[in-house]
């Protein structure tokens, strides 16, 4: 019996140890992923000069990398609980290097030779209709070898890894392609996410008490994550708060920059402040919540402080537009309402799709956070389309209380809190 309970013992530390290198694989997953999606939009100006495109193909080009995501990630998360992480993981990273390889090689202006904008838009669209096999299948990793009590933390960790890749995207890809060309964007790239796949097939594989789940969860096949409206409504629910979270990273500096003339070190300070507390908020929340076993109730209080934030950003906006106050002092005002603001719509990302896959179980959890990526990425999408439309109907307040009211629409959905 002694030499058994040591047995387990030993199996246990290892487990315990083992469990970070999943952690650190997930994270690097996300980035090298992250890097590309959110990296690849920073290179537009160069895309739009290389490939001799006008503002409307390049959106086009750019909007079916993010559509690939969206459509992508509900059937990559149904795979991820019928096949495994492991196999997932390394599937998708492998095909998404190779779709980044194929660019390099054939996409990529070249010689005086400009490919056409159909071949353009087919790598984007593959490379995130791959890539988006990532997000629930690392996410599931991470769960399954956490327990409860620490995967708020680990989780949001994890999520760390979105604003982290796509910050090293953005500083390292725009120089790359004014320099050494597109094939070498694509090509860096695909490598990040070659090295992410070695590292997967090194270190990750289904958790003990996933193994054995598995019988289970064959005979529970048919109540699957699916039909549970309490998950939709929780995906629901990310989706509308990532309309106010959507509004700040992609026009926050356009707002800055036209309503209040902030030069240009302004606006990389502010969205490196917004990007650097949410990261941190991320991690503290998924370790407060841990301790507190609040996850509901921490996403019902972030989402009415956003409420509360956003019409204070309007109200900061119009008082700018309509009163006589001097306009360094009112551009200081909008600064530190954008941070906070941005900050607030941001932090709950890990809490977030921690519960969802609590919610689901881990067994299934890769469709749960397929579905909660899926609202995320839809939402990001739609604002990006829309809220042009909204200001050239209106004006910045007007643009600001929209999503106000998005925040409060997810307030009204969101689960209660289990007594």
């Amino acid at each position: 019996m002694t030499a058994v309970a040591l047995s387990h013992a030993g199996f246990a530390h290892a487990s315990r140890h083992h469990r970070w290198k999943v952690l650190g694989v997930g994270v690097a997953a996300n980035a090298s992923f992250s890097a590309a999606f959110s990296g690849i939009p920073t290179t537009a100006v160069f895309i739009r000069s290389a490939y001799h495109l006008g503002n409307a193909e390049l959106g086009i080009a750019l909007g079916l990398l993010g559509l690939g995501i969206a459509i992508s990630e509900l059937p990559w998360g149904l795979l991820t609980d019928r096949w495994g992480d492991r196999a997932v993981l390394l599937a998708g990273l492998g095909a998404t290097a190779l779709a980044l390889l194929v660019m390099a090689c054939f996409v990529a202006p070249m010689h005086g030779s400009v490919p056409p904008l159909t071949w353009l838009a087919a790598g984007m669209l593959s490379v995130g209709l791959l890539g988006g096999s990532v997000n629930g299948s690392s996410g599931r990793a991470v769960m399954g070898w956490f327990r409860e009590g620490e995967r708020g933390l680990a989780m949001s960790i994890r999520q760390t890894a979105v604003p982290l890749g796509g910050g090293i995207g953005a500083l390292v890809l725009p120089s790359l392609a004014a320099h050494a060309g597109f094939a070498v964007v694509y090509g860096v790239l695909a490598a990040a996410c070659m090295l992410t796949a070695v590292l997967t097939w090194l270190w990750v594989h289904e958790a003990p008490d996933v193994v054995t789940t598995i019988a289970k969860t064959a005979a529970d096949a048919g109540r699957g994550p699916l039909r549970d409206p309490m998950l939709w409504r929780m995906a629901l629910a990310i989706g509308l708060l990532c309309v106010p979270q959507g509004a700040v990273v992609a026009f926050a500096t356009v707002f800055l920059r036209d309503f209040a003339h902030a030069n240009v070190l302004t606006l990389s300070l502010t969205m490196a402040a917004v990007q650097g507390g949410a990261a941190v908020m991320r991690v503290w929340s998924g370790r407060w919540t841990d301790r507190h076993g609040n996850r509901r109730a921490y996403l019902l209080a972030c989402a009415r402080l956003s409420v509360v934030l956003f019409v204070v950003l309007a109200g900061v906006a119009w008082a700018t537009a309509a009163l006589p106050i001097d306009l360094s002092i009112m551009r200081a005002a909008l600064v530190a309402a954008i941070v906070v603001a941005g900050i607030s719509v941001s932090a709950w990302h890990g809490v977030g799709f921690t519960e969802m896959a609590t919610m689901a179980g881990v067994q299934r959890a890769g469709t749960a956070l397929g579905l909660g990526n899926t609202g995320a990425f839809t939402a990001l999408g739609v604002t990006s389309l829309c809220l042009p439309h909204v200001l050239a109907w209106s004006s910045w307040p007007v643009v600001w209380l929209v999503t106000a009211g998005s925040a409060l629409i997810a307030l009204r959905v969101l689960p209660a809190v289990q007594k």
